[in-house]
């Protein structure tokens, strides 16, 4: 349970399911309207096609595409009990596989020589300094463990930077002077997502349980945009994760590298014992 709980620090953002047929948007549009602000009560769909199309198309020609991913990530933990930080190095293969190496302590246990091997299907934990050992889970393990809707294309879009939670129920949405929100909502969340005006980058998303017996919020911020290749990175996220509790996650990325070689890749070694 301590060494999930150091998985759970990394993935933390992993709080929605990602539904990938984002383009299905048009098929929720099918009235114009100049109206900056619509509620819909009945249905749900958007009277003002023309803006919604062109807001969710923005978004989506903002999508990090790549096929390798590196990164150095100072993370900064707060709860009501501790106060932490360490470092996470973090390489992806797109659709194939994320790798993590945690230097650092968490709750007062060195987390030195803990790395972790995500699949589509499948969790391996291994210790290798101190206790060295190994664990086989499958990826429902994250669900079952944090009751979260959790599969490994969200979390690759989460660490990524992509928005998670788009789903083509939009019920509402307002045009600022700096910023456009679209409300939408899903089985699980309701997800209410901020856009810049100028270059439609994420600023903010806040998902919400729709079952409000849960009463289970997670706000993330966006900044410290950085060019990255073609694409815009946000450098910067603070994630704030309330339930029962309140957890404050910072998160600083560095060293970054898009379609480069991996950095942190491992294998498990054969004579570690089985956990």
């Amino acid at each position: 349970m301590k060494i999930f709980k150091i998985l759970l620090l990394i993935v933390v953002l992993a709080s929605c399911k990602t539904v990938k047929k984002v383009a299905t948007i048009e098929q929720a549009i099918d009235k114009k309207d100049t109206t900056q602000t619509v509620v819909i009560t009945e249905t749900p769909k958007v009277d003002s096609a023309s803006i919604v199309r062109g807001i969710m198309m923005k978004v989506l020609t903002n999508n990090i595409d790549f096929k390798t991913f590196n990164a150095k990530i100072k993370i900064d933990y707060e709860s009501a009990e501790n106060s932490e930080n360490y470092t996470g190095y973090l390489s992806i293969i797109k659709d194939s596989l994320i790798f993590i190496r945690i230097r650092g302590s968490f709750l007062g246990i060195s987390a030195e020589g803990l790395q972790v091997k995500i699949s589509k299907d499948s969790v391996i934990l291994v210790k290798k300094v101190g206790d060295k050992y190994v664990q086989y889970r499958t990826i429902d393990y994250l669900k079952e463990a944090t009751q979260i809707p959790f599969d490994f294309y969200t979390l690759q879009d989460l660490l990524i930077g992509n928005p998670v939670f788009m789903t083509n129920n939009i019920m509402s949405y307002r045009d600022g002077p700096q910023s456009l929100s679209v409300l939408m909502v899903g089985d699980i969340f309701k997800h209410l997502i901020s856009l810049s005006t100028d270059n439609f980058r994420v600023m903010h998303s806040k998902l919400d349980d729709v079952d409000i017996q849960r009463n289970r919020t997670c706000a993330i911020s966006f900044s410290n945009y950085q060019p990255m290749g073609t694409y815009q990175f946000a450098a910067q996220r603070k994630i704030v994760v309330a339930e029962k509790s309140k957890l404050d996650i910072n998160l600083d990325f560095k060293e970054l590298s898009l379609n480069e070689p991996l950095k942190y890749a491992f294998e498990v070694p054969k004579n570690y014992k089985r956990k």
